[in-house]
């Protein structure tokens, strides 16, 4: 080799490398640069989550957070004295001075004087995960009512209020106007809670029935004005495709679906709405939702609602997921080669085997956070109408990796035989490894599964 090309190969090999730790250094600066992992009280409590029954999931978090689980997030009613009251009016909501809702020390003992959710804050971090609460966008009736004056500001709650807008499946609160006063309500709550510690706020009636683009804004403007990386989760769903640019800019999160629970399939008829929704239709959403996916950008099919959804979830009687074993793994695969947040719902302290082998599989939740790009292949090569396949790469490595994820979505089994190349040329003369059980199959550059019904397989090729 001559000296001058000895020169282009170092010269190469270095550029390579700055591009690498430039890479690397910009990557580390976005907000949730790879899809949340967390845990959310709603699935399995609803309303009734208090601070015994946090803390006992989170220690449950804590002791998997090497897996990536990492956000620990206290849904709706956290400022409730009594959240089985059966009307708002007995529920016995918590507010400071300024209006703004507190946590109810008889539920949250460690926020008694006036020290708010730091304390459970600061243990959750001692665990070494991230802290996140539950808000629902606007201002509390009782705080207009009272026309209480807003934090750090010379307005009232009264001019930041507009009494017109009413989310229409909670009434607790008025909407934001969009002025200078509806601006410092969420300046005075945000930056609160903020200094409590929290990490993630979701955000409900907000990305959709109705879509606030000024509140999302205000939200947004908010957070920035605290100096700290707070993910920005905006609820519920279905968020409208015409709204991405707004929601990618302003948040980390977007709902792209109502609530989504442990039903496998609800197709609404004429006049009902569509909650709630189902892990078949979530193909569909998650696939128009792929070219918006990137780094710090993360369309959510919303929480998993599997496992034990106990003792009070938020919807429904308390039970184990409705969800057979071959479909709560197909909806976990699914989220997972999609890069949906993976926001696990169930009560942590009651996992069973089955549950805990899907939230403790390294090789997928490794899937989740590693791969670059996503996207659904046409499966006519299979000779199935009601199968799907999906294939994912991750790029960083010493050559690409890639994954392979094949669905059943009949009512009864399949045998799926072909060859790789057939669903892509960039599979071709690889083999499999299955990442639920770690095994090889067979022939090298052929698939050849049998899949139980709404079952699935996820492979990386290698």
């Amino acid at each position: 080799m001559s000296l001058s090309a000895r020169n282009l190969i170092r010269i190469v090999t270095i550029v390579i490398a700055i591009v690498s730790v430039a890479s690397v250094a910009s990557h580390s600066q976005i907000l949730a640069p790879t899809p949340p992992m967390g845990w959310n009280s709603w699935d399995a409590y609803g309303f009734t989550i208090d601070e015994a029954g946090f803390k006992a999931n989170v220690s449950v978090l804590a002791s998997i957070k090497q897996y990536g689980w990492k956000y620990a997030v206290i849904d709706e009613g956290w400022f409730l004295q009594d959240p089985f009251a059966d009307k708002p009016e007995k529920q016995g909501f918590v507010f400071d001075a300024n209006g703004r809702l507190i946590p109810a020390v008889n539920r949250f003992p460690s926020a008694a004087t006036n020290k708010g959710l730091k304390p459970l804050a600061d243990w959750v971090h001692g665990q070494g995960l991230k802290f996140g609460i539950h808000l629902i966008r606007g201002i509390p009736r009782e705080s207009v009512r009272e026309n209480k004056p807003i934090a750090g500001s010379k307005f009232t709650a009264s001019e930041a209020a507009d009494t017109n807008d009413v989310c229409p499946w909670n009434a607790d609160n008025y909407g934001i106007r969009d002025n200078a006063a509806g601006q410092a309500w969420y300046d005075s709550i945000i930056a609160l809670y903020a200094s409590w510690g929290v990490d993630f706020f979701k955000v409900d009636c907000i990305s959709d029935r109705p879509y606030k683009a000024s509140e999302i804004r205000q939200v947004a403007a908010a957070i920035k004005k605290t100096g700290r990386p707070i993910v920005l989760s905006l609820s519920p769903g279905p968020t409208a495709l015409d709204h991405a640019a707004e929601v990618e800019q302003y948040s980390q999160m977007w709902r792209i679906s109502d609530d989504h629970w442990d039903v496998w399939s609800h197709v609404p008829k004429e006049g009902e709405g569509e909650f709630p929704m189902g892990t078949l239709q979530a193909f569909t959403r998650l696939f128009a939702w792929q070219s918006y996916v990137k780094p710090g950008r993360w369309p959510d099919e919303d929480m998993l609602a599997l496992g034990s959804l106990t003792p009070h979830p938020g919807w429904g009687e308390a039970r184990e997921s409705h969800l057979t074993q071959d479909e709560q793994r197909t909806e976990f695969t699914l989220w997972a080669i999609t890069r949906s947040p993976l926001i696990f719902g169930g009560n942590l302290t009651k996992l069973d085997e089955f549950t805990r082998g899907l939230l403790t599989n390294k090789a997928v939740l490794d899937m989740n956070q590693q791969v670059t790009g996503s996207h659904m292949i046409v499966s006519k090569p299979l000779g199935f109408e009601k199968t799907r396949v999906w294939m994912a790469s991750a790029e960083g490595f010493s050559s690409p990796r890639l994954y392979l994820a094949v669905f059943n979505l009949d009512d009864k089994p399949v045998t799926l035989h072909t060859e790789l190349e057939n669903l892509s040329l960039s599979l071709h003369g690889r083999k499999l490894r299955d990442l639920w059980n770690g095994t090889q199959p067979g022939q090298a550059g052929v698939l050849d599964v049998t899949l139980p019904a709404h079952g699935c397989a996820l492979y990386a090729a290698e």
